[in-house]
């Protein structure tokens, strides 16, 4: 794994002057993933908040092959280059090595783009494919997407008298990509760099597809402090909302297990998508939410030989 210090000397292949919003999640996320290979890079990118934000015609933030999808083609399309790129490599008329990452948020990745996911992971292309997961639509206004946890505020699961927010549990995708049987599957939050990019490093290295799930916490979206957001990560691993593991080659090992297991009140606090959950009348969804993190928590140390 490269040390700070040379992570910090790589050349900048994300440059300042991008519009996402302050305190944004995605960016520093992005920025790490495309310094973990020193090789040449080509980068896609589902329609979603990255995108618009760093691809304002006729500017762009990016300073190395880049190409705009479709919300439900990113997948597809890198899979096509990183074909096209081994045919021109067997005859000789491409000597350099690439290496291929696609980005997608969770509208781009749980839902619209999952079948062209899915078939370039099945395919087997050489390729990492990391979902920045701010858990909405946060691009077009804080729609639900199958990301969006239980209780959630949105705009299309309003808090009202006859609701409290979005219903139902939110899908596994990382164990979703797991069962493709895929070389590299990992999920991971923000907050811890080393883990991060040790991750992005060993994607980019494994020969075949790989799938990096990582929390992108949202400014807007989630109606928090900008300052709180690397907190954020904090909180959803110390709940274990969002835990930290990897499965290399179908072996599944836990990254994080803190060291006391704070309830999942300490991470709905501070966000403004889940005030309404701390009224009396809506104090059941917090009990609900709670059971799913423990059954899940407990679904993943088993398969991870920590029980």
């Amino acid at each position: 794994m490269a040390k700070l210090k040379d992570l910090a000397l790589r050349p900048e292949r994300l440059s300042a002057g991008h519009r996402l919003c302050p305190g944004c999640g995605v960016p520093g996320i992005a920025r790490l993933a495309v310094r973990s290979t020193e090789d040449y890079l080509v980068v896609g990118s589902a329609t979603g908040c990255l995108e618009v934000s760093t691809t304002i015609y006729p500017y762009s933030a990016w300073k190395c092959s880049f190409i705009h999808n479709a919300f439900e083609n990113v997948a597809a399309t890198v899979s096509g280059v990183e074909a096209a790129y081994l045919a021109l490599k067997r005859r000789g008329k491409v000597k350099e090595n690439f290496k291929f990452i696609c980005f997608g948020g969770d509208g781009g990745t749980y839902d619209i783009g999952l079948q062209s996911l899915s078939g370039a992971m099945e395919r087997g292309h050489n390729m990492v494919y990391i979902c920045y997961d701010n858990e909405a639509y946060q691009n077009t206004g804080n729609q639900r997407s199958s990301s969006t946890p239980r209780g959630s505020n949105t705009t299309t699961t309003p808090v009202g008298k006859l609701s409290s927010g979005k219903t139902g549990r939110r899908k596994d995708l990382t164990a979703i990509m797991a069962a493709h049987h895929i070389p590299y599957v990992a999920q991971a939050t923000a907050d811890n760099w080393k883990d991060l990019s040790r991750k992005f490093e060993k994607a980019l290295e494994v020969e075949g597809p790989a799938f990096i799930n990582v929390l992108a916490p949202c400014v807007p979206g989630w109606k928090y402090e900008e300052k709180e957001t690397i907190n954020m990560s904090r909180l959803a691993a110390k709940t274990c909302f969002w835990p930290s593991f990897e499965v290399d080659n179908g072996v599944w090992k836990l990254n994080f297990k803190p060291k006391e297991k704070l309830p999942i009140e300490d991470f709905l606090k501070p966000q403004g998508r889940f005030r309404h959950l701390f009224r009396p009348e809506n104090q059941h969804v917090i009990a609900e939410l709670q059971q799913e993190v423990d059954e899940n928590w407990e679904e993943i140390l088993k398969r991870c030989g920590e029980k």
